[in-house]
């Protein structure tokens, strides 16, 4: 009993997805699985019963989206104002280095369905765990992949006993950090793609990140139709 131990913890994720294997671990805005083998993605993949066309995200932090994205200055001062000055979590979709030895260390046929045309989606901000584990892979030339440990569909998962057991079975490390601290949203990460400046998804912190657009950028953001009406967020569902 006591504090976490971040550090220790970072290193447990690192030297287990190292030697091949996926964990679940921790992020401000729920419980995420991971991995970097294309063996372990696939493993996680099954145990999801994703569908074809969902996809990877690279888990990152501010270092490594600065050095893979390639954005506009004023796109740069969006994602600075919401991730730096507002410190809140957002997954980034932009163009991408494809020659970024993490982005280039991705298996080809990862890499394929961890992008959309030139965009790759990177989250900033998921935590210190988080943060800390990517600042060893990105040290390491290293990529980190995954997504909501959650059976597709079900929802983000905010404490470790809401995992459903197959993804439970899926992994060789589980961290544990009890409730998260997002949990009220009881939705993942906000995706915004700054190629098209597209909400993907409305998510985490979406109210505070459409008032830092309309008051500091002049960008009005759709609204939120509310979880009962949109309970993924994902937009081009609704327009389905």
């Amino acid at each position: 009993m006591g504090r976490h131990d971040i550090n220790a913890d970072a290193k447990r994720v690192f030297d287990t997805i190292t030697a091949g294997g996926a964990v679940i671990l921790p992020g401000d805005i729920g419980y995420g699985a991971g991995a970097s083998s294309p063996q372990a993605l696939q493993r996680l993949f099954v145990a999801k019963r994703r569908a074809p066309h969902k996809r990877h995200a690279m888990v990152g932090n501010y270092e490594l989206h600065r050095e893979v994205h390639e954005l506009g200055s004023r796109e740069q001062e969006i994602v600075d104002a919401i991730t730096i000055d507002a410190d809140l979590p957002l997954t980034v979709v932009a163009a991408y280095r494809a020659d970024h030895p993490v982005v280039a260390a991705v298996e080809a046929d990862t890499l394929a369905a961890s992008t959309v045309g030139n965009t790759l989606a990177l989250l900033v901000n998921g935590g210190r765990l988080q943060d800390e584990v990517v600042r060893l892979c990105h040290q390491a030339g290293l990529p980190f992949l995954g997504s909501s440990a959650n059976l597709t569909g079900t929802g983000t998962k905010f404490r470790v006993e809401d995992i459903q057991q197959p993804i439970i079975d899926a992994v060789d490390l589980v961290i544990d950090y009890g409730l998260r601290k997002y949990h009220h949203y009881r939705r993942s990460s906000t995706i915004i793609d700054f190629s098209t400046m597209e909400v993907v998804r409305i998510g985490t912190c979406y109210e505070l990140i459409s008032d830092i657009m309309a008051t500091q950028f002049g960008i009005t953001l759709p609204a939120d139709p509310g979880r009962d009406a949109l309970p993924s967020g994902h937009l081009r569902e609704q327009a389905q």
